[in-house]
């Protein structure tokens, strides 16, 4: 993996940004690079630029910047060999994995999964109602149930995005379509751009594929885009993994000149884009959303996958992928090797709550209001040295902590009786110790009686020593 991944002295100066005024200045560069790592802007194992070109792009002696790489090194973030360059590492113990299971005794700011919607027994029964005209047949509907495709494609016409029921391919959720499309467009070895952080499930599945996991930043401000085009140039990835509509965990939002740039620039690196709609109709603020990424696709390379699970509730197995009509045909065909159809009780369901979309997106829309504005009015007086950008949509809030201790405060916060996301579980490679992702699913309530609990948990890990991450968290 070394060698593989590098980053050139005008890229990695723009990252870095402005001298801060801080002195001596060789510090203030080493501590910018390793706050770059830590947040997972610059992956592990990238090879950095040569002392003689990062000194030109900053405009600095290159005594200055040898001093800066002498420090990275010391403190446990650079590499370097004889003739082979330096390369970005973690400290160690900077590592951390777990997996994202509730905790009823907790207050869960953890997982992000929001309660169901008024309507959801009413649709069920009308589900069952149904029942009678399809429990003559065989049950399965590999493709997914002919009202439920055309319910999909009249929402995303509706969007502005033009769709034929053919062009719609019904799941087990948005994770088993993810994981068909990185099996169907992925081969052992080929390079799959993923964003960092990012949805940690999506990475797994990369990950059991054997495929070649390549990364770029998004921060609380958005995509660097200079960055990710940059990324599709040079790695030419067989495929991306995106999230553009309320990033998770940033909670960012991708306008739509920058969905335009990143079709372009797939087009011309002969990359498909899986692009993760999960939670795009959970809007918060009032204004203008883009257009759908695949809005921008002139040629069939964007698969685009939604879910009921946010929108709806997790209950509802129920997902999709939009992309082309053979396409269609080809995941069916693959499907066998997985499943042969999806939950026919849950597609009527789904069909029905479809049909009450603008209600149910309205009510979703002020119950995540009423939530967010809560989580953050905890926040700020509870925990004011936090930083965060308030999202303008989706269920998670990305916040920023003081120190590097994200595993160790998830540790003390479940001794306070609170589930934690903690920075490492979104990063691809033990990445994002000053990050920690909160939930607002969660009643006004509840999310300032986990807030009270969080700065008692966040005292309590300043006060211990710094230590390892643990392996495992729930």
């Amino acid at each position: 993996m070394v060698g593989e991944r590098r980053i050139n002295g005008h890229l990695l100066a723009r990252l870095v940004g402005p001298d801060a005024g801080g002195r001596p200045y060789y510090r203030t560069l080493g501590r910018a690079v390793s706050g770059l790592i830590l947040d997972g802007r610059v992956p592990t194992f990238t090879r950095l630029p040569a002392e003689r070109d990062l000194a030109a792009a900053l405009g600095v002696s290159r005594n200055t910047v040898t001093a800066a790489y002498t420090w990275l090194r010391e403190n446990g973030f650079l590499d370097s060999r004889q003739g082979a360059g330096s390369w970005t590492v973690l400290p160690d113990g900077g590592t951390s994995s777990g997996v994202l299971l509730p905790r009823t005794e907790h207050v869960d700011l953890g997982v992000a999964a929001p309660a169901a919607v008024d309507g959801i027994q009413h649709a069920a029964r009308l589900a069952v109602d149904q029942l009678a005209a399809h429990v003559g047949g065989i049950g399965y509907n590999p493709r997914g149930l002919p009202e439920l495709r055309h319910a999909i494609a009249r929402r995303y016409v509706e969007r502005g995005l033009p769709t034929g029921p053919e062009q719609i391919f019904v799941t087990g959720g948005a994770m088993h379509a993810v994981a068909m499309l990185m099996d169907m467009l992925t081969e052992p070895g080929d390079s799959l751009l993923m964003e960092s952080p990012t949805y940690p499930h999506a990475v797994d599945a990369a990950r059991r594929l054997e495929a070649r996991v390549r990364t770029v930043g998004v921060t609380p401000s958005g995509w660097d885009m200079e960055h990710v085009l940059d990324a599709f140039r040079r790695i030419k990835p067989a495929a991306a993994y995106l999230i553009p509509d309320f990033q998770n965990p940033t909670g960012v939002l991708m306008d739509d000149e920058e969905r335009a740039a990143v079709a372009a620039e797939a087009r011309r690196a002969g990359s498909m884009l899986v692009v993760d709609e999960g939670v795009a109709e959970l809007a918060i603020d009032s204004g203008d959303l883009p257009a759908p990424l695949a809005a921008h696709d002139t040629d069939g390379r964007i698969f685009t996958v939604g879910s009921a699970a946010k929108t709806f509730w997790g209950g509802l197995r129920i997902g999709w992928i939009r992309t082309t009509p053979p396409m269609v045909e080809r995941l069916t065909s693959a499907r066998q090797r997985l499943d042969l159809s999806s939950s026919l009780l849950d597609q009527l369901t789904v069909t029905h709550l479809l049909a009450d979309t603008l209600r149910i997106r309205a009510e979703r829309s002020r119950q995540l209001r009423r939530n967010r504005d809560a989580l953050v009015t905890a926040l700020r007086e509870h925990l004011p040295g936090w930083e965060f950008t308030r999202p303008s949509g989706g269920l998670v809030l990305w916040a920023g902590l003081p120190r590097a201790a994200a595993t160790a405060l998830a540790d003390s916060a479940a001794e306070h009786g609170v589930h934690l996301a903690p920075g490492p579980l979104f990063g691809a490679d033990g990445t994002l110790e000053r990050r920690v992702r909160l939930a607002y699913t969660h009643p006004p309530e509840v999310l300032a009686e986990g807030v009270e609990r969080l700065a008692r948990a966040w005292a309590q890990t300043l006060s211990r020593p710094a230590r390892p991450g643990s392996g495992l968290y729930v």
